[in-house]
């Protein structure tokens, strides 16, 4: 099944402007995204809303970002992934644009937790994966992601400081009303990735050959397998992992008596470091068995944290707790798209691993919420240190028992052709 032939039209040359395409896309959307909790605090000094309040608006966001993905992967696997790309964005745009205009905890769920996460959903990593993993050899898949990731992770890297900077500059409705402008530059990009009628039909058809099956009987195929259900048990917790962080690191920075300025520059090394992490992730899902490369980054975070939880609060350790995180951030996501496409094929991945995304934001609502709650109850992030630890070793046990088959190298691919 994950052996799917592509279509004999296409060619080589075709698969870099579709990768280049998904690549800026998931740059801007996780650009905007993974910089929003540097909004937190100029968002609740403006408005009189608590930690707590702020941090359940921005869960329902991880929520409802992984909600729309399984929805916009299936639509996308069934008509083409142009006309979702270009309603995301615009849905995105609208969410940044209208979030200086509410003052209330319902404004905020509406505009980031709902426009802004469905919008960003719509042109993340389920889609984009999937628009391109049709139309790519399977030995270089895992690979293709990886490249996929890497833009998101730069986005983090290029956004977290163009936020911050805005905000000392202009104030936080300045720097919302940016993010907007940026989201609109997602709409060219998805032409490239539109499916052309022949194109449609020729993969179509491929798939149709290969599979033998529809979307549903492959959902049922997938909800029986007990392996796809531990790569959901992992990205929840990576979920929780991400959310918490990307939310409450500059408020865990803020206690330490720390600037604004080392946030940034934090969230921007996890974003720098994590492009080098996704490439790797990429690169080593085409020789390793995936589930233990997950297994060791799940591993790593435990360690990482409990390292930070003893060392002093400097903007040293910081940087060097960011770089470190930054290894792993979303490295998650090749390993795990490209384990849903060996275990079913990339027929309907959009759908398939826009469901362990719809895991991995449950999880994130956790960790952005919980988080807000601890600081609210107990002025401090301690226990949530904690429990990430716990489920980090978790996570890693998970992925252990995963049934995968060694992975197809490049050489032997060419060998089979042969």
């Amino acid at each position: 099944m994950s052996s799917t032939p592509l279509p004999a039209s296409t060619k080589p040359a075709s698969y870099w402007p579709l990768l280049l395409a998904a690549t800026a896309m998931l740059l801007i959307t996780m650009g905007i995204r993974q910089s929003q909790g540097l909004l937190v605090k100029p968002i609740g000094h403006s408005t009189g809303l608590g930690i707590a309040e702020i941090s359940f608006a921005l869960a329902i966001g991880q929520f409802v970002w992984g909600a729309v993905q399984p929805l916009f992967g299936a639509l996308a696997d069934q008509r083409g992934p142009g006309r979702v790309l270009v309603f995301g964005g615009l849905l995105l745009m609208a969410g940044m644009a209208l979030t200086p205009f509410v003052s209330s905890q319902w404004g905020l769920m509406a505009t980031l937790g709902l426009l802004g996460a469905a919008g960003a959903g719509a042109g993340s990593f389920s889609i984009l994966i999937g628009a391109t993993a049709q139309r790519i050899p399977a030995e270089k898949r895992s690979m293709a992601a990886g490249v996929i990731n890497a833009g998101g992770s730069m986005g983090q890297f290029l956004f977290a400081p163009l936020v911050q900077a805005v905000i000392a500059a202009a104030g936080w409705m300045a720097a919302m009303w940016t993010l907007a402008a940026a989201a609109l530059a997602t709409l060219p990009l998805a032409w490239p990735l539109r499916r052309r009628r022949e194109t449609a039909a020729a993969v179509a058809g491929a798939n149709a050959a290969a599979d033998g099956i529809g979307l549903r009987e492959q959902l049922r195929i997938a909800l029986r397998n007990p392996s796809y259900w531990m790569l959901h048990v992992g990205f929840f917790t990576c979920g929780f992992h991400i959310a918490f962080l990307v939310t409450h690191l500059p408020g865990e920075i803020a206690l330490c008596g720390l600037s604004d300025n080392v946030s940034a520059m934090a969230l921007g090394l996890i974003g720098l470091f994590n492009v080098a992490g996704s490439l790797a992730a990429g690169w080593l899902g085409q020789r390793w068995r995936m589930k233990y490369l997950l297994a060791g980054m799940y591993a790593s975070r435990a360690a990482l944290i409990a390292i930070y939880l003893v060392s002093p609060p400097t903007p040293l350790t910081f940087y060097l707790f960011a770089a470190g995180l930054g290894v792993t951030w979303l490295a998650t996501v090749p390993p795990t798209a490209g384990l849903v496409g060996k275990l079913f094929g990339p027929r309907y991945l959009g759908t398939l691993f826009g469901l362990t995304l719809l895991s991995h934001q449950i999880g994130g609502f956790f960790g952005a919420w919980l988080g807000g709650l601890a600081m609210a109850k107990f002025g401090a992030y301690t226990w949530m240190w904690y429990a990430d630890i716990v489920l980090a070793l978790l996570a890693a046990a998970a992925n252990l028992p995963i049934r995968e088959a060694k992975p197809v190298t490049p050489a032997l691919a060419a060998a089979a052709k042969a």
